[in-house]
């Protein structure tokens, strides 16, 4: 085993936990509907459940955790976030949609770290009583939860502009029936 690289490796995960706990931090804070803060206020305890669990393999590793990069990627959350606002500075409909891409991607890179770790599984002392599978599944229903409100975000943001026709169309009924 390649210490330095798994240490590297789980602390690549922690540090994108914090991350995505201050980003779901901003969503609850901003969310648009009482459904909306209900979906990220769950999805962060989970997901802070998750980053327990997480750091409590990296201890059973005898690997500390990574305060550099904990504090990197708090920085690159907050650097994101103002990213978010230069996009949509009403913390509207694309700033959701965007952070909601961002929280569904780190997902799957969370599903593809428990994937990585199940293939050693009780095979290794340090992994051993952790529920690989559980932890599998609960990332995938995370995921389609934030891509169910992803793509809801979408919908509502790419629904088609009416054209100076269509609006004519509105106007005139007649219209619309020659059509």
């Amino acid at each position: 085993m390649n210490r330095a690289a798994l240490t590297t490796y789980l602390n690549d995960h922690v540090a994108g936990s914090v991350a995505a706990i201050d980003l779901l931090d901003h969503l609850v804070e901003r969310a648009p509907t009482p459904e909306a803060k209900r979906l990220f206020t769950d999805l962060r305890a989970e997901v802070a459940q998750d980053q327990e669990t997480l750091q409590a393999v990296v201890r059973r590793t005898g690997a500390d955790e990574s305060g550099w990069r904990k504090a990197g990627a708090w920085i690159g959350e907050k650097l994101a976030r103002l990213k978010l606002k230069f996009d949509d500075s009403t913390d509207g409909t694309l700033h959701e949609l965007e952070a909601v891409e961002a929280l569904s991607l780190g997902v799957l890179g969370k599903l593809a770290m428990w994937r990585s770790l199940a293939t050693v599984g009780n095979e290794v002392e340090w992994l051993r009583g952790i529920d690989l599978d559980r932890l599998q599944g609960r990332a995938l229903d995370q995921h389609a939860r934030a891509e169910g409100r992803r793509l809801e975000l979408a919908r509502l943001l790419f629904e088609p502009i009416p054209t100076a026709e269509d609006r004519r169309a509105n106007h005139h009924p007649q219209l619309r029936q020659l059509s």
